[in-house]
């Protein structure tokens, strides 16, 4: 069992089978050692905006189990998550209220998790959006970036 297995085992946590694109374009692409993961939501029958039919703790938990999918993905494309060198950067766009502030908050759920998982190579840049909407009507959509070894 892979080291970064080993420490899901003992969080509880158990990573979903990587959902199938929606469209004609790869889950994931790697370009010089730079892993490219498509924008990715949460595996979730529910639908809204952040502000109107979720609150932020609902969103962070939105966020975390994004994570959750993209990792799927990441593993699915290595075959190990120990050949993860770094999360680069993410990009998260929560389906929010025009009045909403608290997106920060929402997005520290896929940061929270990702430093859990790769300690301090989970650590990264990222920038977050408010959006008037996001596809299928998710409440978000996580775009992420790993540095992978050959």
């Amino acid at each position: 069992m892979s080291m970064i297995e080993a420490r899901l085992q003992e969080m509880g946590i158990k990573l979903p089978q990587s959902s199938a694109p929606a469209g004609k374009y790869a889950n994931a692409v790697i370009v010089n050692g730079i892993m490219y993961v498509s924008g990715k939501g949460p595996a979730t029958d529910k639908r809204g905006k952040l502000g109107v039919e979720f609150t932020t703790e609902q969103g962070y938990d939105f966020a975390r189990n994004a994570g959750l999918e993209i990792l799927a993905v990441v593993r699915d494309m290595l075959g190990s998550l120990d050949r993860v060198k770094r999360v680069v950067k993410v990009q998260g766009f929560i389906n929010a209220s025009a009045s909403y502030q608290e997106h920060h908050k929402v997005l520290n759920g896929f940061s929270d998790l990702m430093v859990e998982v790769f300690e301090e190579q989970g650590m990264h840049a990222r920038s977050v959006f408010g959006a008037v909407s996001v596809r299928d009507h998710l409440p978000l959509i996580i775009d992420s970036i790993f540095q992978v070894e050959g």
